[in-house]
């Protein structure tokens, strides 16, 4: 072993303690790497910072924007909104529906996004139906997990390794080579999760340890009596209202009458528009009356439309569009000593006032002629990017929204066009037609082009996290096998099984990297063994193709079952689902084991060594 070898794995064996200490950070161990590695002599800083110009890097970065895309046009959402609606109440569905459901978003977007955008929906789920959020949280993780071995860009570590493939003059992955091993995987983690949920506690109500924290639109409803006050009126080319604000129509103040929204449908979508808009036939008016005593068809002669009918409840349907907040009249408001209509917050904020509670006394008329004190509260309705804008309104305090809005898809009508711009990146790669990165940036460029997402929110999407850690572990990679410490492992683990078959060898390989994962990252672990699997299967006693080694590799790293810290999945259900360690151990271990069996069955058979 040379001087440089040993330096190399000095710093090797120390990014991997702090890894397993998870201290500092990861992203900071890998600043720690890439600082400390030129000095070893071995590589160069201009060769630790290429892992910036990697493609595969800047193919990630732009998969995490992609998937944002997918979040904001509430397509992530909408499938968990399917999954309630078709599972109901029954656990065995539930599971099998919620995994499939995961493991098929994860195949093209992050997994740990998908874990975040789902516990959510899954705490609301085991509220509703009495389970322990434990029973659900599990089944969730681990699809998750599996997700990264249906397509090529599912996970970071999959990309990791067909770089390498690449680096080294050999043909990489294409987009569906792991699906026909990643398939029956996520078959045999479904009935496997079937078969152990009762290892992951009792189906009691203990989803009542994880009560909402705050109020719903339902309760609100109820609390403020709201429901039959909403109506839905069409607006007819002969109605007054058509093609003119209510500002232009200078109408005298309606009591107990307002305005919520107008609903636009044009070829490609509908579209909810505030009551500022300007109205045009064909719009559909939503319309709270809080007084009972209106005439309805006296206004309905008068202004030209006619009643549509309604489905849900206070507007239910549309809750991704319509929504609500509770806001406080703070001491020295200019709103103060005013009446409602004296407030014009619809002509200020798009919003209308449908509630006033004086102190502890609740009133259900917005528009009563009461003048407003300091300390009231009002109960305002309108669309939800209104309601985001009220809390810079210095003249009011925004303190309570009600747990629809964390649910909120700010493009949810551009839902169609994200759809399609993941179909043509998806056909891209599948085609071969261009470079995976260069299908993903065109994929971006028209998430932003249809209004998908937005420069901030995709700088926010991006996890810098994960990119430093890859950054700079790729390092790692060539300084170990400019010193040849790549050749060494592999002929150190190969000369440990002897003379067994190129069969015994996988499952060396896969045991190996499924011990890594279970204390360091799935990243840095595909990072790490990539290189040492191929050098394996291109040494002289094996000559066999890489491909088999590198796919061991591939589903290895995505088999971090074992422990809450072998991949963030995993970290994030630990709170909600309120487990141990060992709950990971007793689960993870035989799922690891189960997919060590399936591995070293279908790799050499599908992809012949």
């Amino acid at each position: 072993m040379t001087v440089q070898l040993g330096l190399v794995l000095f710093l090797l064996a120390a990014a991997i303690a702090m890894f397993a200490l998870n201290r500092p950070r990861t992203d900071a161990v890998a600043l720690i790497m890439m600082a400390t590695l030129p000095f070893t002599g071995v590589v160069t800083m201009q060769e630790v910072l290429a892992g910036f110009a990697d493609p595969n890097v800047v193919l990630i970065a732009m998969l995490f924007v992609i998937g944002q895309g997918l979040v904001r046009t509430g397509v992530a959402r909408r499938l968990g909104d399917m999954l309630v609606t078709r599972a109901g109440s029954n656990e065995t569905r539930l599971i099998v529906m919620l995994m499939v459901i995961v493991a098929l978003v994860g195949s093209i977007m992050s997994s740990t996004a998908v874990v975040a955008i789902f516990i959510p929906i899954v705490l609301r789920i085991a509220h509703n139906t009495g389970l322990a959020p434990g029973r659900l949280m599990m089944p969730l993780s681990v699809a998750a997990l599996v997700s990264g071995t249906l397509t090529l860009v599912a996970t970071t570590p999959n990309l990791v390794i067909h770089g390498e493939l690449v680096r080294e003059g050999f043909k990489g992955f294409g987009f569906f080579s792991l699906t026909p091993f990643g398939l029956p995987l996520l078959v045999v983690a479904i009935v496997y999760m079937l078969l152990t949920r009762s290892w992951l506690g009792g189906s009691a109500a203990a989803s009542a340890a994880h009560p909402s924290q705050r109020t719903g639109l339902g309760e609100w409803i109820e609390e403020y009596g709201l429901a039959g006050r909403e109506h839905r009126f069409a607006v007819s080319s002969d109605s007054l209202l058509a093609g003119k604000t209510l500002e232009e129509l200078a109408l005298e103040p309606l009591p107990g009458v307002n305005l919520l929204a107008v609903e636009r449908r044009t070829r490609f979508a509908t579209h909810l528009l505030p009551p500022s808009a300007r109205i045009e036939a064909g719009d559909v008016l939503f319309v709270d009356v809080s007084d009972p005593a209106i005439d309805l068809d006296a206004l309905i002669l008068r202004f030209g439309v006619s009643r549509l009918p309604l489905a849900g409840a206070y507007f239910s349907e549309h809750a991704q569009d319509i929504g609500m907040a509770e806001v406080m009249i703070p001491p020295g408001s200019a709103l103060v000593g005013k009446t409602i209509p004296e407030a014009r917050l619809r002509d200020a904020h798009d919003v209308s006032v449908i509630g006033l509670r004086h102190g502890s006394a609740e009133g259900v008329d917005g528009l009563r002629p009461e003048r407003l004190e300091a300390g009231d509260t009002l109960l305002v309705v309108g669309l939800w990017k209104a309601i985001s804008k009220l809390r810079s309104d210095m003249d009011l305090v925004v303190f309570n929204l009600p747990t629809e809005f964390d649910d909120v898809a700010p493009a949810a009508p551009r839902a169609p066009l994200a759809l399609l711009s993941l179909a043509l990146v998806v056909a891209l790669m599948v085609s071969g037609v261009l470079p995976n990165v260069h299908a993903a940036l065109i994929g971006c460029l028209l998430m932003g082009l249809f209004g998908c997402i937005d420069l901030p929110s995709a700088y926010r999407s991006v996890h810098w996290q994960s990119l430093l850690l890859i950054v700079g572990m790729l390092p790692f990679s060539l300084a170990l096998q400019r010193t040849g410490g790549v050749d060494i492992a592999a002929q150190m683990l190969v000369g440990a099984i002897g003379d067994a078959g190129p069969r015994t060898v996988l499952a060396a390989v896969f045991i190996v990297t499924a011990l890594l994962g279970m204390f360091i990252s799935n990243t840095a672990t595909a990072v790490l063994m990539a290189p040492v699997a191929i050098a394996i299967a291109i040494a002289q006693q094996l000559n066999a193709s890489p491909l088999p080694f590198a796919m061991i590799v591939a589903l290895a790293s995505s088999a971090a079952f074992t422990t809450p810290v072998s991949s963030p999945v995993n970290t994030l259900v630990v709170g909600p689902g309120d487990y141990s360690f060992m709950d990971f151990v007793r689960v993870g271990v035989p799922l690891v084991l189960l997919t060590l069996l399936l591995s070293i069955t279908l790799v050499p058979w599908l992809l012949p060594l």
